[in-house]
């Protein structure tokens, strides 16, 4: 199998690189500043036993790679508000032999939040959900860093409808011997659900800055009461923390002083976007369907875009300022 990375930043630089380590054939999809230094000099690409340079085909869209091939595995990992255009890039390229990858590839939504399988789905056929336990960090073009161990990260992959085929089996084999844990499961959405209550906390580091304090920690805490309730009333299930621990505990530990997650991280590159509305904006979408008030998290949503259209620096604005608008919200019902 060919593995397509489509959105070589952090998550997608990290499993193609590791892929790639591994012997297996990997092209990385890129644009702009990122992908000249990937094709000038490589991807640098640093995971705890050491830094590495990939040399590997970098593609900017389906012209640039030629007609796909029956084996591909499309792989997509950029944010999900630039889901639906890779979507429709990728889903229409032809495949050699006839049809094209949304009638014929798989596609891997390697992805925070839940809503890129939604969206596969009315494209492609063949839609499988990765949960994404994988903390690494991209602000310079051509280089990432990944730094867990004694793993790399932790993959969870399943078909996104549920349940899980041979296809699954192979993709995880592939990520397993790559470096990553890859469990195969039924309920892959699961999960995901269950990651995206921590990733509700990506707002906070981004408008507040990445470094601990009580008082973040109190605030993503009724963000994830908000979450519960409107999962509760949506009847959708999570995995436990129990089963979380489980599965991460000893395999993925991080090294102290690693500076803030994806939403930070695109703050400080100046994207000029932020993946709030759908992660904080999940809820609030879940609450406005089912009846539930989540004015927490849509403070937490409206922040995170402001700062993204603003410009505004990463962690500009004080956990104080940012509780007393949550409060504000609150109290307006």
């Amino acid at each position: 199998m060919r593995y397509i990375i489509i959105g070589a930043g952090a998550i997608g630089a990290t499993i193609g690189g590791r892929l790639a380590e591994s012997g297996h054939e990997v092209v990385l999809v890129a644009r702009g500043p990122h992908a000249q230094a990937l094709r000038a000099d490589g991807l640098r690409l640093t995971t705890a036993d050491g830094e590495r340079v990939h040399r590997l085909p970098v593609a900017g869209d389906p012209a640039g790679l030629g007609e796909l091939r029956p084996d591909d595995v499309l792989v997509l990992t950029v944010k999900t508000q630039d889901a639906i255009a890779a979507l429709d890039a990728w889903g229409d390229a032809e495949v050699a032999g006839g049809g094209t990858a949304a009638q014929r590839l798989p596609v891997l939504c390697a992805q925070n939040g839940v809503e890129s399988e939604r969206l596969a789905l009315r494209r492609f056929a063949r839609v499988y959900g990765v949960c994404v336990w994988l903390p690494a960090t991209f602000l310079e073009p051509g280089v990432v860093s990944a730094l867990c161990a004694p793993l790399t990260g932790i993959l969870h992959v399943g078909l996104a409808a549920g349940g899980a085929d041979a296809r699954a089996r192979r993709i995880a084999a592939d990520l397993e011997e790559s470096g990553f844990g890859a469990p195969v499961v039924e309920d892959v959405m699961r999960w995901k659900h269950a990651k995206l209550l921590g990733n509700l906390g990506n707002a906070i580091q981004a408008t507040t800055g990445p470094d601990p304090d009580p008082a973040k920690a109190a605030l993503l805490l009724r963000a994830i009461r908000e979450a519960k309730t409107a999962f509760e009333a949506a009847g959708i299930g999570y995995a436990s923390e129990a089963e979380q621990t489980a599965a991460r505990d000893g395999k993925v530990e991080q090294p102290a002083g690693v500076r803030g997650g994806s939403s930070w991280q695109s703050l400080a590159r100046g994207t000029g976007s932020i993946e709030a509305d759908y992660l904080n904006g999940e809820i609030t979408l879940l609450g406005r369907l089912h009846g539930v008030k989540t004015p927490v998290n849509d403070t937490l949503r409206h922040a995170a875009n402001i700062f993204a259209r603003e410009g505004l620096p990463p962690g500009a604005m004080s956990i104080e300022d940012l509780t007393a608008l949550a409060d504000e919200a609150v109290a307006r019902g």
